[in-house]
């Protein structure tokens, strides 16, 4: 497949160890410690007040990563398209459902219920920003980030329109996390055009590469700590390379056959 690029003008990062992208570039460049104190979960502050107590965990991150990566670029959050991508949603209110459906199926709850769904979050975001513009949300198992990358940048190439991607997960819970682990909080968000502006963080310049000869790049082991366990960790190789603002290549795999090869510069050139 031909190298196409984007520029990245908008970047957002959150977790109890990496509370904001100011915060966290600084420690996973290696120009600063880690909090000693885990972050609260962040409140959601699109929705009106009684959506906010109710909005799970799940939600919660992935719009304050939205909101964050979209105040980073400058734009209005409720002119992009986007992309909501997280290996199976919120795991721990599809335990509370399984769970209480094969005890008293009369007792599930409506908000859980509804909250339950793969494109909640994706929802959500639409409702609170008021947007109109069209939304994804997949999952692709471990490899969710690099589809929803892939996916961004393939309706970014196709479109001609910027895009938000949002990438997030949560801690499994139950039988489930035997088959979908997952620990702790991860959200991430990018802002990515085909124009550079005086926003611009880093120009990525990327293609899909096939065969099995794609090895998935590592973050630095001490930041890997930071989210160890978490099923959205594979985005960190490629935050680390924005955080660090150096010329760096990329490998994301989207399966056991394909994968993104990226090149990332930070001159934005």
């Amino acid at each position: 497949m031909t190298a196409r690029h984007a520029y990245v003008s908008g970047v957002a990062l959150w977790s109890p160890m990496l509370s904001g992208w100011e915060q966290a570039r600084h420690i996973l460049a290696g120009r600063a410690n880690p909090p000693d104190v885990k972050a609260p979960r962040p409140v959601p502050e699109l929705l009106p007040p009684n959506e906010r107590r109710r909005a799970p965990d799940s939600v919660a991150i992935a719009l304050h990563a939205a909101l964050s990566a979209c105040q980073h670029a400058a734009r209005e959050p409720a002119s992009l398209r986007s992309v909501f991508a997280s290996m199976h949603g919120d795991l721990a209110i599809t335990d509370y459902m399984c769970s209480t459906l094969a005890s008293d199926p009369s007792l599930v709850s409506p908000t859980r219920f509804h909250n339950s769904v793969h494109n909640a979050a994706a929802g959500y975001w639409s409702i609170g920003t008021g947007s109109t513009r069209p939304y994804t949300a997949l999952s692709a198992g471990p490899h969710s980030f690099a589809a929803g990358l892939l996916e961004s940048l393939l309706q970014l190439a196709s479109s001609n329109e910027d895009v938000l991607l949002v990438s997030y997960d949560i801690e499994s819970r139950g039988p489930l996390a035997t088959v979908a682990p997952s620990q702790g909080l991860l959200a991430a968000a990018l802002v990515l055009g085909l124009r550079r502006d005086d926003r611009c963080v880093a120009r990525i310049d990327w293609e899909l590469a096939h065969g099995a000869s794609l090895s998935a790049s590592a973050a630095r082991p001490q930041n890997m700590a930071l989210v160890a366990g978490n099923s959205n960790a594979p985005c960190l190789p490629l935050f680390e390379a924005l955080a660090l603002g150096e010329d760096a290549e990329v490998n994301l795999p989207v399966s056991q056959r394909a994968g993104l090869r990226l090149r990332i510069s930070p001159t934005c050139a």
